[in-house]
């Protein structure tokens, strides 16, 4: 096929199916937990990472990861010792890490088009570091979610019930929003900034409406997002239209079937 004669169409299809496995599986504990806003907070954060990478001419893909991961210490942090709602932290830490992104980009003369590879995604951006880094952090994913699994599953249930049997939901929240952070990090190049939060929860939540055990869901999820990326891109490359964008619209267009089979079934 055409498609796969380009290199760079190559390394989207590699980066987009892990970054799509990966998304949707911590998506599961994210939604389930009613912390759907961390990944959509999270994503704008981590254009204050690239907005830092731009202004001192580093690595944009570590600045983020970095600057990501930072936030998503500081606002669990937060969550956990102080009286604060999640999702006024959440909002805060968006508005305010997207005001300070723009000003820092402003600074550093940087709203070309980079920049907005950066909110939507590009496949052209994608490097075959950038695949390797994903790789990596793919396998370390899998390893720490498959250790943790039963664990991860009791606290994002029920946080109290988990904290009363002696299990420590601190560490595991830590770990939890870590995973997500850096996985957001990685996906800007392929999906963007401004959109990856959706693809990381519509799988999931198009998969709870005709899937009850949470494994199902999970892997159901997965199978929806690996079908979003893989679709997504096709669709992009022959129409010509922005990779991330494409891979959230069929997303949301498999959501809008999973509710009308939902419907039919019901």
């Amino acid at each position: 096929m055409e498609i796969f004669e380009y290199s760079f169409m190559i390394r989207a299809f590699a980066a987009g199916i892990i970054i799509a496995a990966l998304a949707s599986s911590l998506g599961v504990f994210v939604v389930v937990r009613r912390y759907s806003m961390l990944s959509d907070s999270l994503a704008h954060i981590s254009l204050l990472g690239v907005a830092f990478g731009f202004l001192f001419s580093v690595s944009t893909s570590w600045s983020a990861i970095l600057i990501t991961l930072l936030a998503a210490w500081l606002i669990e942090y937060l969550r956990q010792n102080h009286n604060l709602y999640s999702d006024s932290i959440l909002s805060i830490f968006l508005s305010g890490s997207l005001a300070t992104a723009i000003i820092i980009v402003s600074m550093s003369n940087s709203f070309n088009t980079s920049l907005f590879d950066y909110l939507f995604g590009s496949i052209v951006a994608v490097e075959e570091s950038d695949i390797w880094s994903i790789f990596v952090f793919g396998i370390l994913s899998i390893l720490l979610i498959a250790n943790y699994y039963q664990k991860l599953i009791f606290t994002a249930f029920d946080e109290e019930s988990a904290r009363s049997a002696g299990i420590n939901t601190k560490i595991l929240n830590y770990i939890l929003v870590s995973l997500v952070a850096v996985t957001i990090g990685l996906s800007i190049k392929i999906v963007g900034a401004l959109l990856i939060g959706a693809l990381m929860i519509i799988p999931v939540v198009s998969a709870m409406q005709f899937c009850k055990s949470f494994f199902v869901t999970a892997a159901v999820s997965v199978s929806l997002s690996l079908i979003s990326v893989v679709s997504g891109l096709f669709i992009s490359y022959y129409a010509s239209l922005p990779s991330g964008a494409t891979i959230v619209v069929v997303s949301l267009v498999l959501f809008v079937l999973s509710m009308l089979t939902k419907k039919v079934i019901n």
